[in-house]
């Protein structure tokens, strides 16, 4: 596991720990970003109980609605200014491949990127000295981010040029068969790698192939990626024809899809669908454009999956809390969260752009059975709430934890062990009993 990655573990695992009670002590990891620090640089970290979480917080920006803004800016000509956007490893890994793209990424304060760009994305070309104008072949390095890889690959199999996509060791494991099989199927010219036992993986390596609508078929049951790099693609693969993809199984993690298919049309491309999610199209002829529908301006809207923390922990302490940056308006499936938090006992007030939870400690939150097929991210979270919970949690339909940035199954189920408590393990659920009184077993390694 990469430096990244660990440090993501170790994040989350102090998380946990927040939300059983505990705080990172002031100063802990002062002046440290998720995107940037080496796991190295933090052995440990000592956690204090406390009673009471409360206030507001402020949230950063939406992980996956940063990374397709930053794309989508790429593809509008002129210039995009995304405002709010998350620093983390996979909006790094999106920048430099962008950059390395000839897009012109001008870094500001306050959370902002200018993003300068002619409307596609190619091959870098140099002249030498006889004058003859060579095409370079990019070598891009995504690290362990999924949402860079996916929506990279689409968009480059439209695009002109040879590329090679590659990240990883993690990466070299996590699956893009699917979404390679459909873009062939439209007629673009690409190829994984087959890595046994986990399929066709990265390096993906992609040849220019010029290709007008279509109509291709995509499974949804492994990752909701893999249709929403399809369609992020679609405008550019519809020149003249339209392109329409059909879901051939069940469609996991459909909130993410309609955010993108939100994203898209807020600069200007509309997709269609019918009312099963099992059939899209985008009609030929459409172009991304940030200045005729957004002024030139996209502001990131709060990262839901990170909103969960707090609110899980007002819930377990009592708060109130407040998280301000998503609420009732957003697009991300995470906000459904808090409805969980209110099944298990807590008092969730929910408004536009923020969510406040608080609850009576006098009354215990209680386990619950939840299907978590749409909200897979924040389901991890529920897994620290499930440790204080009157009786055991069920967390169903997580199986796309398998196939993430780690295997997020085997995590959760080792590190709640770790805490006391005792875990069943399914192929795509998990039953967490909290350990006795609802007290988490303390000095954990």
């Amino acid at each position: 596991m990469g430096a990244s990655s660990s440090l993501v573990r170790l994040v989350r695992y102090a998380v946990a720990l927040r939300v059983v009670g505990c705080f990172v002590p002031p100063g802990a990891l002062h002046g440290r970003r998720c995107g940037v620090l080496r796991a190295e640089s933090v052995e440990s970290l000592h956690l204090e109980p406390i009673p009471l979480v409360r206030g507001v917080v402020r949230l950063p920006g939406s992980k996956s609605l940063s990374n397709r803004a930053l794309l989508i800016a790429a593809l509008c000509e002129g210039e995009t200014v995304v405002e709010n956007l998350l620093e983390s490893d996979d909006t790094e890994r999106m920048l430099e491949a962008l950059a390395s793209l000839g897009v012109d990424v001008e870094r500001r304060g306050d959370a902002a990127v200018v993003v300068r760009s002619e409307g596609t994305l190619a091959a870098a070309k140099s002249g030498g000295d006889d004058s003859v104008t060579t095409t370079t072949t990019p070598k891009l390095f995504l690290g362990n981010a999924g949402t860079a890889m996916r929506p990279l690959a689409a968009v480059l199999a439209a695009s002109e040029g040879t590329f090679e996509l590659d990240g990883t060791p993690r990466m070299r494991e996590r699956p893009i068969q699917d979404l390679v099989d459909a873009l062939q199927e439209l007629g673009c010219d690409l190829e994984c790698t087959q890595n046994p036992p986990f399929g066709g993986c990265p390096p993906v390596f992609i040849k220019e192939q010029r290709v007008d609508g279509g109509r291709c078929a995509v499974s949804g049951n492994t990752s909701s990626q893999f249709l929403s790099a399809l369609l992020l693609a679609s405008p550019l693969l519809a020149r003249t024809k339209d392109v329409e993809i059909d879901i051939i199984d069940d469609l996991i993690s459909a909130p993410y899809v309609l955010l993108t298919i939100d994203l898209m049309r807020r600069f200007g491309v509309e997709v269609t669908h019918d009312d099963s999610l099992k059939s899209f199209k985008v009609e030929a002829g459409q172009r991304y454009d940030s200045k005729k529908h957004l002024g030139g301006r996209y502001f990131v809207e709060g990262d839901a999956s990170s909103a969960s923390y707090f609110l899980a922990a007002a819930a377990m302490t009592g708060g109130p809390l407040t998280v301000v940056g998503c609420g009732s308006e957003s697009t991300q499936g995470d906000v459904r969260f808090a409805e969980v938090l209110e099944s298990m006992g807590a008092t969730v007030d929910m408004q536009p752009t923020n969510i406040t939870v608080s609850r009576d400690t006098t009354s215990p939150l209680k386990g619950i059975d939840v299907d978590c097929l749409d909200i897979p991210d924040a389901a991890m979270t529920l897994a620290a709430v499930a440790l204080v919970a009157d009786g055991p949690t069920t967390i169903r339909n997580v199986g796309s934890w398998r196939v993430k940035e780690t295997e997020r199954m085997k995590a959760i189920v080792q590190e709640t062990s770790k805490l006391g408590a005792d875990v069943f393990e399914g192929d795509t659920h998990c039953v967490i009993t909290p350990p006795p009184q609802n007290t988490p077993t303390p000095n954990v390694a």
